[in-house]
């Protein structure tokens, strides 16, 4: 087993990452209260710790959308890659404020009486059989049980443990537990409120969500169609031009076994590695060179473009591929990987004298 990389450090960026994080959720809530106090019906008293209730729980539902956001985006756009690194870290914090909310209400609403809060949460309301009446807590305490298995698996030490595949189908997790809060809401808030601000939260964040996923998925559904028509010798890929590809950038194609391989341009050669990062599986064609080392846009592991192999002290490895050009020019790849820490056959491009 190779040399275990730390999880990321706080450091600086993460420090104003958090500051920018705080400040928005503390303004959110802020306005939200406001706007809650001013627009309560005369003559009523509004109850602020309700008002922090309700606020809590939109702000977690609305930083879960930007959590189900950032990776769609960033394979729509390179400008979209930086919010990848601190995904992680956010989708931490977006289970810390829904944790409050949850906290917040169930000793506010089930700790004054005689039950247990956890037992009256449960059987307050025994509509279970009733679509119409189902109780909405349900649905909010099974998204808050997979949030909180999220949170607490997302540290690199069950990352180790549990493999890559497995760590990332866990944590896909994510998914039904953002249909479980669409429910909470829907058999909640959307059943007893008039204002439309919670309807057209919930409205804006599923249309955003599957809009994004959806768009993404056929975007890179036509490219790979398109790469997979081109014909190339038996064992080999048809690419692309090798100007297609950008200097310090990769171009990403699909193999027929369904995984994908990454082909980068250092100056005037041609390096393809697998796509897949040892980490979590993170896409290296969507990284850079940094260095000249090929760097993971997630969280920034690193290999050499040569042989796969992470520099030292590290020694995790990715498979190489053969690259040559066609006849006609074109950028062919070897269907078939290269053994661990071989080097790749490369292309020297020529360049304009």
């Amino acid at each position: 087993m190779g040399a275990i990389y730390k999880a990321v450090q706080w450091n600086g960026n993460k420090i104003v990452y958090d500051l920018y994080v705080l400040a928005a959720l503390a303004a959110f809530i802020g306005v939200f209260m406001s706007a809650g106090l001013m627009t309560h019906p005369t003559g009523h008293t509004a109850d602020p710790v309700v008002l922090l209730i309700r606020a809590l729980g939109c702000a977690a539902y609305l930083m879960l959308t930007v959590v189900l956001l950032i990776g769609p985006l960033a394979r729509l756009s390179r400008r979209f890659l930086p919010l990848l690194y601190n995904r992680r870290h956010l989708g931490v914090m977006t289970f810390l404020v829904a944790a409050a909310h949850f906290g917040l209400s169930l000793f506010w609403y089930h700790g004054g009486g005689p039950l247990n809060p956890f037992v009256s949460l449960l059987v307050s309301n025994p509509l279970y059989k009733s679509v119409p009446g189902f109780p909405f807590e349900a649905f909010g305490l099974a998204a808050f049980a997979v949030l909180f298995l999220l949170a607490a698996t997302s540290h690199d030490f069950w990352l180790n443990n549990l493999s890559a595949p497995l760590w990332k189908a866990l944590h896909m997790l994510l998914y039904p537990a953002y249909a479980l809060l669409v429910l909470h809401i829907a058999f909640g808030a959307l059943m007893t409120e008039k204002s439309v601000v919670y309807p057209a939260l919930t409205a804006a964040s599923l249309a955003l969500v599957s809009g994004a996923h959806l768009f993404a998925g056929v975007r890179e559904w036509r490219r790979d169609s398109g790469m997979k028509r081109l014909r190339a010798a038996k064992g080999w890929i048809d690419v692309c031009d090798p100007s297609d590809i950008p200097d310090g950038r990769a171009v990403i194609a699909p193999l027929p076994s369904g995984d994908r391989v990454a082909i980068f341009r250092k100056g005037a050669r041609l390096h393809a590695i697998e796509n897949a990062c040892r980490h979590q599986n993170g896409p290296l064609g969507e990284g850079c060179l940094k260095d000249g080392l090929v760097t993971c846009p997630w969280h920034g592991w690193q290999y050499r473009l040569e042989d796969g192999v992470s520099p030292p002290p590290y020694s995790e490895r990715v498979a190489t591929h053969d690259v040559q050009l066609s006849e006609a020019g074109r950028v062919l790849v070897r269907v078939k990987k290269n053994p661990l820490g071989k080097a790749g056959a490369f292309v020297e491009l020529r360049t304009a004298s």
